[in-house]
């Protein structure tokens, strides 16, 4: 990988950086493809239980690179497709992050502006630096709100200030955002990495099937019935019932003791 640093720690913890610090770890195509890549490589790595995602520098993500999409419509000849793009390049992530059964958190050290944003939104848990911040920055160019923000704001925010932060494009900084609802956190910058891993570890110490199987169910929750969730639990809870970790964590209860968990 060129654009991206991978690393998987031994308490199971897997960190992706996106490394284009030089332009707020903007997006380009290498870095888009690379980053699908990655979610691929945690989804198939049985030892990765957790994931860190962030951006190297002073950023998160700052969106898309847009002299480099420039240089490459002009390498083309042509204009580029908004719509190929997406769903070729970041429609895939989002996709990705969601579907993996593995909590997903956001490192937020910075910046997180337009698809950086649904980036940051799209993770299942939020730690920011009290210096970072957000911004559906779209509108600002003539554009609207893609990949996934649409979804992602309203259910958190509500549709009216869902509306505010995308038809203003206005910075939100991050202890508005906790205040919002946007982020799980803030803490001092310096204390970020600390506040991050030791959450990520608590998270990489649980139950993982169960986990992936709570992220299924509130993801079909949006959009799902009273009923339907009611039999979708069921149907969830008997695929946990039947995992290694459920038998841990009654066998630790018994015995008085904590469980250890191995994600099976």
């Amino acid at each position: 990988m060129t654009h991206l640093l991978y690393d998987v720690r031994p308490d199971g913890v897997a960190t992706i950086t996106l490394n284009r610090p030089e332009v707020f770890n903007a997006f380009n195509d290498a870095m888009s493809y690379e980053l699908q890549d990655a979610l691929k490589a945690v989804g198939r790595d049985a030892a990765v239980r957790a994931v860190v995602l962030t951006g190297a520098g002073r950023a998160f993500c700052s969106g898309q690179d847009l002299k480099a999409a420039q240089e490459a419509a002009a390498a083309e000849g042509r204009p580029r497709s908004f719509y190929d793009s997406l769903h070729q390049r970041y429609n895939p992530i989002i996709r990705a992050m969601r579907a993996l059964p593995k909590p997903i958190i956001a490192r937020l050290n910075g910046v997180a502006a337009g698809a950086g944003c649904s980036l940051a939104l799209a993770c299942d848990v939020v730690v920011a630096a009290d210096t970072a911040s957000l911004i559906e920055v779209f509108i600002n160019i003539g554009l609207v709100p893609d990949s996934g923000s649409s979804w992602f704001l309203p259910r958190l925010v509500g549709s009216l200030k869902a509306f505010e932060l995308c038809a203003l494009g206005e910075k939100v900084p991050a202890a508005e955002a906790l205040r919002l609802g946007l982020v799980s956190q803030v803490v001092p910058a310096e204390d970020l990495d600390a506040a991050t891993y030791a959450l990520a570890a608590r998270y990489a110490a649980a139950p993982t099937k169960a986990i992936g199987l709570l992220k299924q169910m509130l993801n079909k929750a949006g959009a799902a019935t009273l009923d339907e969730m009611l039999d979708y639990e069921a149907h969830c809870q008997q695929i946990a019932g039947e995992s290694a970790d459920y038998a841990e964590g009654v066998a630790a209860f018994s015995e008085k003791r904590k469980p250890v968990f191995s994600g099976r």
